[in-house]
This record gives structure tokens, C-alpha cells and sequence, in this order.
């Protein structure tokens, strides 16, 4: 659903069923990847051992992970991510895609 939220609203995504395959899919692209929207938790990797890892070989990368777990402002004061809790409105998850991508507050910072 997340997929198809952002497609309709022209974000262009790479979409991955896991932490690995999503390490996978950013080295196969020469193209800049802008965001790493994230679950906390996902089977094989987490959201944030995720982002750690990318931001290693792409450090420009901005992280919003996302979760129905009660976890999300500590994530947010440990690694300056932005997050957005579920369930959210489409236009919520839009808003918030928008200012980590355009706003002087959620600066991508080197890891």
C-alpha cells in the first residue's frame, strides 16, 4: 500500500521485501536514491541496522522509518530520522516524505 501511495504521487521507488534484498537493490543502481522508507521491524534485518548500512555507501541517503510500535521518538533522538507512526493517512505519509526530502530539518547527515 505504502508502494502505491508514493507511485501515485510520481516518487519513483525501489521496493524490497527485506533488509538484504534492499542492500541488494541499492548496489545494482547507479541512480541517486534520495530515501530509505523503512518498517522498524522486518524479517532478516531492521529498519535501522538498515539505514546504518546504506548510509555507509550512500551517505547523502535520508531515513524515515515508520512503525505501529510505541518505539518511534526514541529511534527519532537516537539517529535524528524521521519517522511517522501507522497507521497514517495517505496524505500524512505524503507531508512527511516531502519535508524529509525538501527540509533544512531532516539534513542528511554523513555517517
Amino acid at each position: 500500500m505504502v508502494v502505491e501511495i508514493l507511485e501515485q504521487q510520481k516518487f519513483l521507488v525501489l521496493s524490497a521485501d527485506d533488509g538484504p534484498h534492499a542492500i541488494q537493490l541499492a548496489a545494482q543502481t547507479d541512480r541517486k536514491i534520495d530515501m530509505l522508507l523503512t518498517d522498524v521491524e522486518m524479517p532478516l534485518m531492521s529498519g535501522p541496522d538498515l539505514g546504518e548500512v546504506l548510509k555507509k555507501t550512500r551517505p547523502e541517503i535520508h531515513v524515515m522509518l515508520m512503525s505501529a510500535g510505541s518505539i518511534g521518538n526514541l529511534l527519532v533522538l537516537n539517529y535524528g530520522w524521521a519517522y511517522i507512526h501507522k497507521p497514517f493517512a495517505p496524505a500524512k505519509l505524503i507531508e512527511i516524505a516531502n519535508d524529509v526530502l525538501h527540509s533544512k530539518f531532516f539534513v542528511a547527515k554523513p555517517a
